[in-house]
């Protein structure tokens, strides 16, 4: 099979100045994508040296012989969401590809954390995602193709001590996506969600050096890069990955169990009775939609 190739697509990369971001950028250029490269903060100086993170990438890119151009706006407000985009349509004319990668952490547990370290997080991670991802979709389903990346985290997923500000912003993310594949599906616009693991300025301080070596931020790229391209016909899956581990993960149900007559009262006592079965996940099953969830109740609703 031919290799994996972005000829002709332009991507958007927030937080691509470092770390994860920074290799998704590269790599996506060197397969032939011209690309935004977004790093909050920073521009050229009057001698138009190189004085930001999104520059010194864009720089990279460039010197192996891509094409990419810079964008320092902030992904929490819908201006800087607008003006991310507004930069690929500027310099390229168009958006294929966008990769919510952008964050911050602020880590404290939750009985001492403050208001201010929650709403940081929660405006990088969440509403950052909803405010690059709106404008960038609205081009591409003018365009009817799209490939939008969220990027979630296990500390959402399944938890992680001091992170709940963190990881409730990763879980927000997931109820983006499985809203918006069901509203941008017959426009082929995929949308998926990745939750990486890797060592970077991000995580150095809660991951030793030693394990660090080996969560190398290049390990992430390749399920990137394959759910960015045309080849993947996957949309409203989560895929976790580290070190070069690649698995799916899933909001799933168990079979669980039908009480009475979906008239007569239930009781207490009876969820304690039958606790087992409801909580039973050896036959689980992800869904497709919310109301998916129905088909479960069919026996008491028909």
């Amino acid at each position: 099979m031919a290799d994996i190739r972005f000829d002709g697509k332009v991507a958007i990369v927030t937080g691509a100045g470092a770390g994860i971001g920074r290799m998704y950028a590269m790599e996506l250029a060197a397969r032939g994508a011209k690309v935004v490269v977004n790093d909050l903060g920073g521009a050229r100086d009057g001698s138009g040296a190189s004085t930001s993170a999104a520059d010194k990438v864009v720089e990279e890119i460039k010197a192996a012989g891509g094409e990419a151009a810079a964008n320092y706006d902030n992904v929490a407000t819908m201006e800087g969401g607008a003006n991310i985009v507004q930069t690929a349509v500027d310099n390229f004319g168009k958006v294929d590809i966008l990769i919510n990668n952008a964050g911050i952490l602020r880590d404290r547990s939750f009985l001492k954390m403050t208001e201010e370290e929650w709403d940081l997080v929660i405006a990088v991670h969440l509403k950052g995602a909803f405010c690059v991802t709106q404008p960038a979709v609205k081009l591409m389903k003018e365009n009817g193709y799209g490939r939008v990346i969220f990027t979630s985290s296990t500390s959402g997923l399944y938890g992680n001590f001091g992170q709940c500000n963190y990881g409730a912003a990763k879980m927000g993310v997931v109820g983006i996506m499985n809203t918006l594949k069901l509203e941008l599906a017959k426009y082929d616009i995929k949308i998926n969600t990745i939750a990486p693991t890797a060592y970077s300025r991000m995580t150095e301080d809660i991951i030793d050096e030693k394990m660090g070596a080996k969560l190398r931020p290049q390990f992430n790229s390749p399920m990137v890069l394959y759910l960015c391209s045309e080849d993947n016909q996957t949309t409203g899956q989560i895929f976790v990955m580290g070190a070069g581990w690649y698995g799916r993960t899933a909001i799933v149900s168990g079979d669980g169990v039908c009480i009475g007559d979906a008239e007569r009262d239930i009781t207490p006592e009876e969820i304690r009775d039958n606790w087992d079965k409801i909580g039973d996940l050896a036959n689980d099953k992800p869904h497709d939609s919310g109301t998916s969830i129905f088909s479960y109740m069919m026996p008491l609703l028909s």
